[in-house]
C-alpha cells in the first residue's frame, strides 16, 4: 500500500522489482495504490518511488509492506503439542481452539492494517486542508486590503468633489 501524503500534485511513480530484476508492479503518477504480489522467489524485493517528473517539489509518501504468513505461523506446533490433553478431558478439541485463535489473529492484523491506511488518508487530507486554509486566508486578506483601499479612495474623491474653494466675503 502506498499513499502520497504531501507535496505538489500528490502523485508519484511506483515500481516493485523482484530479486532477479523482473518488474512485478508498476504505476505512473498515482496518489495511492494497493498492490498484491505473490512472492515467487527468495531474496530482497525492491520498492522504487519515482518523483523525477516533478523535480522542484518534494513529496511525502506513506507506504506499508504487509507480509502475510501461512495460517499456522502465528502459533508454534510444539507449544500446542505440549498442552494437549486427552480429548475426553476437554470439552472442545484443541484444533478448534487453534483455528479460532488463528482467525482472531488474522482479523486483528487486518484491522490494524486498515487503521494504518485510514491514518495515512487522514494525514493527507489534513495536509491539504492546512494548505487550502493558508491560501484562503492569504487571498481573503488581499481582497480585504483591496476593498479598504477602494473605500478610502472613494471617500477621498467624494470629499474633494464637495470642497468649496470659493472664499465667502461677508
Amino acid at each position: 500500500m502506498e499513499n502520497v501524503i504531501a507535496g505538489a500534485g500528490l502523485d508519484v511513480g511506483f515500481t516493485l522489482i523482484s530479486p532477479s530484476g523482473y518488474k512485478l508492479a508498476s504505476e505512473f503518477r498515482t496518489s495511492d495504490g494497493i498492490h498484491t504480489v505473490e512472492p515467487t522467489e527468495d531474496g530482497d524485493y525492491r520498492l522504487c518511488f519515482d518523483n523525477s517528473f516533478s523535480k522542484l517539489s518534494e513529496k511525502m509518501v506513506f507506504f506499508e509492506v504487509i507480509v502475510e504468513g501461512q495460517p499456522g505461523d502465528a502459533w508454534g506446533d510444539e507449544e500446542w503439542a505440549d498442552m494437549a490433553e486427552p480429548e475426553s478431558m476437554v470439552e472442545y478439541k484443541l484444533e478448534d481452539i487453534r483455528e479460532t485463535m488463528d482467525s482472531v489473529h488474522r482479523h486483528l492484523e487486518r484491522s490494524r492494517q486498515l487503521q494504518t491506511m485510514l491514518r495515512a488518508f487522514e494525514a493527507r487530507d489534513r495536509y491539504l486542508l492546512e494548505d487550502n486554509l493558508w491560501r484562503v486566508s492569504f487571498w481573503s486578506s488581499m481582497s480585504l486590503l483591496v476593498i479598504l483601499t477602494v473605500a478610502v479612495t472613494q471617500v477621498y474623491t467624494l470629499r474633494r468633489l464637495f470642497d468649496d474653494k470659493r472664499v465667502c466675503k461677508p
